[in-house]
């Protein structure tokens, strides 16, 4: 981890924390050798042509993906979880479902310029 990644992470606050924590782990759990940097001067996680993004903002963890095929799904899903256009932002109390957030990572990583048939 670079130190400007490290600066970052050490900075979130508590309430944010271990969200961030969860959503790292599960990226790095499913594509260990994702080459991890802060473009955007966010936390990005590239695997060939594919990536996700994980930021920390105000009153929520953000979750951005390469496009908004790969959050379709997801949006369908969770209406109740905040979504823009290719990114999902988590509440302190919105719940993390991890298994469909993982279906949007596996999606971004993989299928980066895909339609949303995949």
């Amino acid at each position: 981890m670079n130190g400007q990644l490290e600066n970052y992470i050490e900075n979130i606050p508590v309430e944010r924390g271990e969200r961030f924590n969860i959503l790292h782990s599960l990226v790095m759990r499913l594509y260990p050798e994702a080459d991890v940097d802060m473009d955007y001067k966010m936390p990005t996680y590239r695997v060939g042509e594919g990536w996700v993004v994980i930021a920390n903002q105000k009153n929520y963890v953000s979750w951005y993906t390469c496009g908004e095929q790969h959050i379709e799904s997801f949006k369908e899903k969770h209406s109740g979880i905040k979504t823009g256009k290719g990114c999902i932002n988590f509440r302190d109390s919105d719940d993390l479902p991890l298994k469909d957030i993982e279906q949007v990572i596996k999606h971004a990583i993989e299928f980066p310029k895909a339609g949303s048939n995949h």
